[in-house]
């Protein structure tokens, strides 16, 4: 008969340390099983954390890393407060493994599959307000005492799950429910060729993998656990709306008859207001001068089009500028202080593209409110004048 063991760990807990190397003594398994994935247990082990800087920057996925950077960042943060390396629970897993010359089993989802889809599972809403969340970790200063120890109680993870989902249902159940079951699966597997099967995996996973485990019936096929998520069309859809908005209202100004300095005027000021904004937050991400005024020559042609982005151009610039390395990953995962993470060139360019893009954005919405006032024409009147005169000429040609 096979026997199971789940330890639920909190991963910055010197209490969850103890208590693995305690099961493991006891509970004498002839596997470990823990939860990571092979880049993860790599980068505890620290035998390789290289990139392909090549492969991040044609990617274009720069908003996903930097949320994972930072969301690993804010763990790394809370182990430092309270004298725990993040993952030293997994680490004393594999320590106890190793020394024991037991197999060691990894049992969780590619991170890059789970941020994937995490970060496409989020409705904009959702989106907005995790990165507000994230900004404000990065820039508070509370002074609140976090007792980690408590954090594997079934209470307390049970009170934080639920305000995790109410916060992000979404994101909840790409980070939460779907590993659940990725984590059954794989455990399901590990008793077929093992009779003493101990899994260490965050208490976050222990309720849900033990419903799993009970009727593993219910566990989805993996490969829908797996699949990569097509992205949601709104991003498109809003740009195409852009392009179409855009191009009606320099026609109707065209043939309103306010004159052609008004159109000129027009077209310069979606240039200028796209370029300032999109060059300002590239500084704001302390990129180079160069890469931001490169992100100024783009931003009012790559907000016309749907398929490129400023913030492409301006991060390939600072990457030939900064030169980042393959050990640039490590060293971000190994930052003890934001200020440290945008030291790594990296982590610069990743920023860089992020905030161009952003001040891009910001220019489109900022263009269609304030144009007309700042052209100090009534958009009633020029469009119904633009629209009616555009008819007359159609009309004319076609008779």
């Amino acid at each position: 008969m096979v026997e199971l063991k789940l330890v639920g760990t909190a991963h910055v807990s010197q209490k969850s340390v103890d208590e693995v190397f305690l099961a493991i003594e006891e509970f004498q398994p002839d596997v470990i099983a823990i939860e990571l994935d092979r880049p993860r247990f790599e980068a505890v082990k620290r035998q390789g954390a290289d990139a392909n800087i090549g492969e991040i920057i044609e990617s274009g996925n720069f908003t996903q890393m930097l949320v994972q950077w930072i969301l690993a960042y804010i763990q790394r943060r809370i182990g430092m407060d309270v004298g725990v390396e993040p993952g030293a629970d997994m680490k004393a897993a594999i320590d106890s493994a190793e020394s024991r010359g037991l197999p060691i089993a990894l049992i969780d989802r590619d991170i890059r599959i789970t941020i994937h889809r995490f970060w496409h599972s989020l409705g904009i809403l959702e989106k907005l307000k995790l990165i507000y969340a994230l900004v404000v970790s990065l820039i508070g200063t509370s002074e609140q005492q976090i007792d980690i120890d408590a954090l594997t109680g079934d209470d307390m993870v049970t009170k934080a799950l639920e305000e995790f989902r109410s916060f992000s249902p979404n994101g909840a159940r790409a980070l939460i429910d779907e590993r659940d079951a990725y984590l059954a699966y794989q455990i399901n597997l590990l008793k077929k060729y093992h009779e003493r099967v101990l899994a260490v995996v965050g208490a976050g996973h222990k309720k849900g993998i033990e419903k799993y485990l009970l009727e593993p019936e219910t566990i989805p096929p993996v490969e829908s656990l797996t699949e990569q998520l097509k992205p949601r069309n709104w991003g498109r859809i809003f740009e195409v709306i852009v392009i179409v908005v855009f191009a009606f209202m320099i026609a109707t100004i065209a043939f309103s008859g306010v004159g052609l300095d008004v159109l000129l005027w027009a077209l310069v000021y979606w240039v200028l207001i796209h370029g300032v904004l999109t060059a300002v937050f590239t500084l704001i991400a302390r990129g180079h001068p160069i890469s931001a005024l490169v992100g100024f020559g783009v931003s009012w042609f790559t907000a016309l089009h749907p398929l490129i982005a400023a913030g492409w151009f301006s991060a390939i610039c600072e990457a030939k500028i900064r030169k980042p390395s393959p050990g640039d990953i490590k060293k971000i995962f190994e930052a003890g202080s934001f200020k440290e993470m945008m030291n790594v060139p990296l982590f610069r360019v990743v920023l860089v593209a992020v905030l161009a893009n952003v001040g891009s954005a910001l220019g489109t919405i900022i263009y269609f409110i304030f144009i007309f006032p700042i052209l100090g024409v009534d958009p009633a009147v020029l469009i119904m004048n633009g629209w009616n005169n555009m008819i007359h000429a159609v009309e004319s040609l076609s008779g």
